[in-house]
Formats: structure tokens, sequence, C-alpha cells
């Protein structure tokens, strides 16, 4: 069974990899909503430790690879942990998608705003357009995913 779970999380990283060439450049930010229907998937299916990892996986390969800013890392793994933790605690992927919005539209973005953008990367930006920008991205992200659960449980693959 772990084996399964372990082949799911590099599918899902492998997923966020691959469509990370489709983003919404804000500023100094790039907006990935692949990464965000990835966070309620694996928060879902797999949890919320594994969607950490997935998240922070996928945002150092798509840093490697320059398609990605440092602002990843709290968007997308603080999303992917109330997704997860979200799901875990209510059974419901709405209240899973409301983690992730929650997550990486409004902590995550704080936490970029805040620290991680003036600190580690020497700039700054108005909190206001990455909340903005961090919650188009996470909704039409998180859409999908829900979207997909749907497909997924009606086609017999995964099971709440």
């Amino acid at each position: 069974m772990k084996t399964k779970r372990v082949a799911l999380a590099v599918i899902l990283a492998a997923i966020a990899v691959a469509f990370s060439p489709i983003f919404i450049p804000v500023g100094i930010a790039k907006c990935f909503p692949a990464q965000h229907m990835v966070n309620v998937l694996a928060g879902v299916m797999l949890g919320p430790l594994y969607a950490v990892v997935i998240a922070a996986v996928s945002g150092i390969i798509r840093n490697i690879l320059g398609l990605g800013t440092l602002l990843a890392f709290p968007g997308g793994m603080i999303g992917a942990f109330l997704a997860g933790l979200a799901y875990k605690w209510s059974r419901n992927i709405y209240v899973a998608g409301a983690g992730e919005v929650i997550g990486t539209g409004l902590l995550g973005a704080l936490a970029s705003g805040w620290i991680v953008a003036p600190v580690f990367m020497g700039k700054t930006i108005a909190l206001a357009t990455l909340i903005v920008a961090f919650s188009i991205s996470t909704v039409g992200g998180t859409a999908i995913a829900i979207a997909a659960l749907h497909v997924l449980r009606r086609a017999g693959i995964w099971e709440p």
C-alpha cells in the first residue's frame, strides 16, 4: 500500500512540474494553478504530510528548471497542508478546497510578502497584489481539482 502512495505522490509532483510552463505572472511572483490543483488532490488522496512534500519537491524542481520562484514554497506548502488537514478532519472535498484557498491565497501570500520576498529575494511587493494573485491562482486550481476528484470517484479510481 505504501508503494502505491509513493507512486501517486511521484505522479502528482510530475504533473505539477509538467504544467509549470502555464503560470500567471504578477510582479516577482509566478502563480501556478496546476500546483494548487495538485495540492488539493494530494491533500485529499494522500494526506497533509504527503501534500506538503509534493509541494516542496515540485517547488524545488520548478526553481531548478528556472520555472518558479522562492514564493512557491510558502504558497504551495501552506495551502497543501491546510487542504490535507481540512480533508482529514471533515472528509469533505469542498472543505479541503477551502483549506487550499485560505492556506495559499491568504496565509501563503502573507508569508511570501512578509518573509520570503524581502528576506530571501531582496524584493518587496504589495500584499494586496500577492493576495489577489495567489487567490485567483488557487481558486482556479482548486476548482479543477474538485472536478477531477468527482471524475475519479465516478470512474472508481478514488473512493472517499
